[in-house]
């Protein structure tokens, strides 16, 4: 229970990875808000049956007055904000030669522009109670993928803004990492097996060293690290989670 007594927030976690990082903080001890888009009643439920504590917040993050709201509800709800895992995000991937304006605007927006919001509002409450812990969801494609322009360009955008805000906000007591996850089994993952007769899946499993998918409890377990006291004099890292896949 390194967890015991703080409050998280988590976004895009009504589903998948980001459902995996909530369910790892709550058995850690957290009371989580499950921020997301989407309908997250399913979510709560399953952390509710395991003993857990959490509620659900509806929010697009590309409205700063909505993530506004989201923060004031965590504090209003709990009583304080101790743990931001910025989480949400998006791809529509493409060639870059054939990106539409407008799906490398919606990933921007989702992915970079969420984040900066999530970090942003949380820093401005946590600065007042000299602690916090952010963490950013970023991706092994920060470094370049071939056809996500967009996404790659959205999620080294994220490991800026994270090494920025941790020297900002050091002597504040507030520690800013980035999570880089390579290939994660979720539902969206998962129906690569169903491509080709599986071929697509088992090339993804020929890049990765260690010759299987990663699991969101993989994830879960370095946020749920990050934002203990254990991790206290950790900040400004960038860290992969995908099995020797990132290099």
């Amino acid at each position: 229970m390194r967890l015991e007594n703080k409050v998280a927030i988590v976004t895009g976690a009504s589903r998948g990875l980001g459902k995996g990082i909530a369910k790892k903080l709550a058995e850690e001890g957290a009371k989580v808000v499950i921020a997301d888009i989407l309908p997250a009643d399913q979510a709560v439920a399953e952390i509710q049956a395991a003993g857990g504590t959490a509620c659900s917040f509806t929010v697009n993050m590309t409205k700063q007055e909505e993530v506004v709201a989201l923060v004031k509800f965590a504090v209003d709800t709990y009583g304080t904000l101790d743990i931001m895992v910025n989480n949400a995000g998006i791809n529509r991937d493409g060639m870059l030669h054939k990106m539409s304006k407008e799906n490398w605007d919606l990933v921007i927006d989702i992915n970079l522009n969420g984040t900066f919001y999530g970090t942003q509002e949380a820093i401005k409450y946590m600065r007042g109670k000299n602690y916090g812990r952010i963490i950013n969801i970023s991706s092994g494609s920060w470094l370049g993928n071939i056809g996500q322009a967009n996404y790659a360009a959205s999620k080294a955008g994220v490991v800026g803004l994270t090494k920025t805000a941790a020297r900002e906000n050091a002597k504040k007591g507030i520690t800013c990492n980035a999570i880089c996850p390579g290939f994660i089994e979720t539902d969206m993952t998962l129906k690569l097996k169903e491509v080709n007769g599986g071929a697509a899946w088992d090339s993804m499993m020929a890049r990765i060293p260690m010759g299987y998918a990663g699991k969101p409890s993989d994830v879960g377990n370095l946020v749920a690290f990050l934002a203990s006291d254990e991790a206290a004099y950790i900040t400004s890292e960038v860290i992969n989670v995908g099995g020797g896949m990132i290099v």
